[in-house]
């Protein structure tokens, strides 16, 4: 499956963005779909992720109650809705899918987008 991401932008603090992710590909709803980040001189780290019926879905703890992951396998899309973005939220966003193990590991996922740049601004 190839995806690509759409989205991002420069956004003040305390503001919202939304991802989206769209895969090619008939089988999209098998896949489960996770977010990754990078900040600058950082390594990628995981964000959110949900399972191929969108029946479960994670957070890293630092997103919690802010970010919300969703999908629409009839649109082979994947969502992710930012709120009360901070600062410390800059980073290049990866669309990432997997079809097992951890939903945290990002070696867990085969097929990646290109990254998409998130910019808060104090």
């Amino acid at each position: 499956v190839q995806l690509q991401a759409f989205g991002g932008g420069l956004v003040q603090a305390g503001g919202s963005l939304r991802f989206s992710c769209t895969a090619s590909g008939r089988t999209f709803s098998s896949y489960a779909m996770g977010w990754f980040r990078q900040a600058p001189g950082k390594e990628r780290e995981f964000v959110a992720a949900i399972s191929w019926s969108g029946g479960g879905t994670y957070y890293t703890d630092s997103v919690k109650g802010r970010f919300a992951i969703s999908r629409n396998n009839a649109k082979n899309t994947v969502y992710l809705q930012m709120n009360m973005l901070k600062p410390q939220d800059t980073a290049v966003y990866y669309c990432a899918a997997k079809s097992g193990g951890s939903y945290t590991i990002s070696d867990n996922y085969q097929n990646w987008g290109q990254g998409t740049l998130v910019t808060v601004s104090s």
